[in-house]
């Protein structure tokens, strides 16, 4: 896993070409302006997801990992709480690898961390993840605008 905030996203040009095309794009974007929906960077190879929702308390939250995919995270708006390990410490799967969906659902896990607004995040398919979580003690949901990319592993 990666978290900075997105003014720093030309610190990452050695990335992979694919990540630092997204992070370019989650930089140089203003999202209050972009309709909620998926569009397409480089084919299927690279596809923005923009969602406007309501963060959730961490009895709803969904743990998860992703084997063809990379998920590069941008809070455009608002902040939230994420839960994050990784795939050596993961708890116990709660439902087995999803080709379809590529994904992999995790008994709920316990270290979290807060991401305001521009903060980005870049989950690897050896991250085990859980985003979405509202922020505060007690943890109050509460609006926001964020953008996740989903980086194709291979071509």
């Amino acid at each position: 896993m990666i978290t900075d905030k997105i003014e720093n996203y030309a610190k990452y040009s050695h990335l992979a070409p694919r990540i630092v095309k997204a992070l370019e794009y989650l930089g140089s974007t203003d999202f209050t302006h972009v309709e909620n929906g998926q569009y397409e960077l480089d084919g299927r190879r690279l596809v923005s997801i923009v969602m406007r929702y309501k963060t959730k308390t961490a009895e709803n939250a969904v743990w998860e990992s992703h084997r063809k995919h990379i998920d590069v995270q941008f809070m455009a708006a608002g902040r939230e709480r994420f839960g994050h390990v990784t795939l050596t410490e993961a708890p116990p799967a709660r439902v087995d690898y999803d080709e379809t969906k590529d994904v992999i659902l995790y008994q709920p896990g316990t270290n979290t961390y807060d991401a305001p607004q521009g903060t980005f995040m870049i989950f690897y398919p050896e991250d085990v993840h859980a985003p979405s979580l509202a922020v505060g003690v007690p943890p109050v949901p509460g609006e926001v605008v964020k953008v996740v990319v989903k980086v194709a592993v291979e071509d």
